[in-house]
């Protein structure tokens, strides 16, 4: 094969749209588009800067740094982007907008509307989500509330990162594919108001403003990088606990209230469901033991996989299987070096975790792989190919409907159309409600 041929990506959708009919080409250019990134022609970059812009609520999902992004496509680019009609007549399909001004990807303005083009070729038409009232007001501080309590999921969900760093720190402890550490400090050294740690205080005064202004939002997540030791003189358990207790005793069910921290213990899971979290999400990552081990170093070692396991399942006692979700990193099972080589290979692992989780009514999620160049993993900024992700979608909708799973909580409605989640199209293949 001549190296100079350029690969016709245009080709290789339709010819995956056309093999696997049951996966809506929506869905496999939104995995596209999350595996490869999205540039911005200057003027579209203009017109999207006067909607909700990217917050950078937890991991930077770029695939340049800040420093490369020449035209300071962080502080302008959207969120989101929602994808409708165009050539293939495509429902709408809100996706996270994950910078790389080299993708074939390349949103451009046309009469102050805008487009989303694959090597020049027309795709779709492409429309932003307004700023809520809110994201204009600031905290008796000063602070900007984005930086204390953005939204994504086109307004669904509140993003509530307490602590915006990781005591795995370093190669020897942090998972191989985040980058967590290293996108605060770029952050900060960019000029944003990046808080690393947020007081309860904080977040309850950003939410007496949005309860206020808002009727958008259904659900909130409270994460952030996990514990080892001490924050503030608290385990992980007392230092995240706290914000939920806060805000279900201001707002008693305002919210679908979800928690995304370490596998806890059984006894702290229950302090959890005592304080009025509804969703559990202790993020397995990777099913595969060898990788598990090699890409999740700090959690094999301060927890252990089997451990992480037996916790999830101890956690579904307590919340029910349907409320306990973990996150699977989809795609780092194919990363070079280490990784499975053969699609087959790698659809089988995955198969594997999917099958034992939901044999016991647990339906883990998906983000969809974004090789962020500061992240190990990510140096590359080779993903896993389409054609895995296209195959996974469709082995994670069988699956759940074999096991008769229910619909999902906290994750809005499900199905082609209707689907909020932006980070991976797992919600838009599954049947709507």
């Amino acid at each position: 094969m001549d190296m100079d041929v350029k690969p016709d990506i245009i080709a290789e959708i339709e010819d995956l749209a056309e093999r696997y009919p049951d996966i809506p080409v929506e869905a496999i250019v939104k995995e596209d588009l999350l595996r490869r990134g999205l540039g911005w022609a200057p003027e579209a970059l203009s017109i999207a800067a006067r909607f909700k812009r990217k917050a950078y609520f937890i991991f930077s999902f770029d695939m340049v740094p800040i420093s490369d992004m020449g035209q300071e496509e962080f502080s302008k680019a959207p969120e989101e982007i929602r994808l409708v009609d165009g050539p293939y007549r495509f429902n709408p399909t809100i996706v996270s907008v994950r910078l790389n001004p080299s993708s074939p990807y390349r949103v451009e303005s046309s009469e102050e509307n805008l487009v989303l083009k694959l090597d020049g070729r027309l795709v779709a038409d492409v429309e932003l989500q307004k700023s809520p009232e809110y994201y204009t007001r600031t905290l008796s501080s000063g602070k900007p509330i984005p930086d204390i309590v953005p939204t994504i999921e086109w307004g669904y969900l509140l993003y509530l990162t307490a602590f915006r760093l990781c005591q795995y720190h370093g190669n020897q402890e942090e998972c191989q594919f985040c980058d967590i550490n290293k996108n605060y400090r770029q952050q900060k050294k960019s000029g944003r108001s990046y808080t690393p740690v947020k007081s309860v205080d904080e977040i309850i005064e950003a939410l007496e403003i949005i309860a206020s202004t808002d009727s958008e939002s259904k659900a909130y997540t409270v994460t952030g990088g996990s514990i080892t030791g001490t924050l503030e003189g608290m385990s992980e358990i007392d230092f995240y606990i706290r914000y939920p207790e806060a805000i279900e005793k201001r707002w008693p069910g305002r919210w679908i209230s979800k928690m995304v921290v370490q596998a806890l213990s059984k006894d702290e899971v229950q302090r959890l469901r005592d304080a009025g979290v509804q969703v559990y999400h202790p993020n397995f990552e990777i099913w595969d033991k060898r990788l598990f081990e090699l890409y999740c170093p700090g959690k094999a070692r301060h927890i252990g996989r089997d451990q992480w396991i037996e916790r999830i399942l101890d956690a579904a006692t307590v919340f029910g299987p349907d409320r306990v979700i973990p996150n699977f990193v989809a795609g780092v099972e194919m990363a070079p070096q280490e990784g499975f080589t053969s699609i087959d290979d790698a659809i089988a692992s995955t198969w594997e975790g999917l099958d034992f989780f939901m044999s016991h009514g647990i339906s883990p999620r998906f983000t969809t792989w974004c090789p962020e160049p500061m992240s190990v993993l990510g140096k590359d900024r080779q993903g896993a190919p389409l054609e895995y992700h296209v195959r996974l979608l469709q082995v994670y909708r069988d699956t759940r409907e074999r096991y008769k799973l229910p619909p999902m909580i906290g994750y809005g409605e499900p199905g082609l159309g209707k689907a909020v989640f932006s980070v991976s199209a797992f919600m838009d293949v599954l049947d709507p409600l």
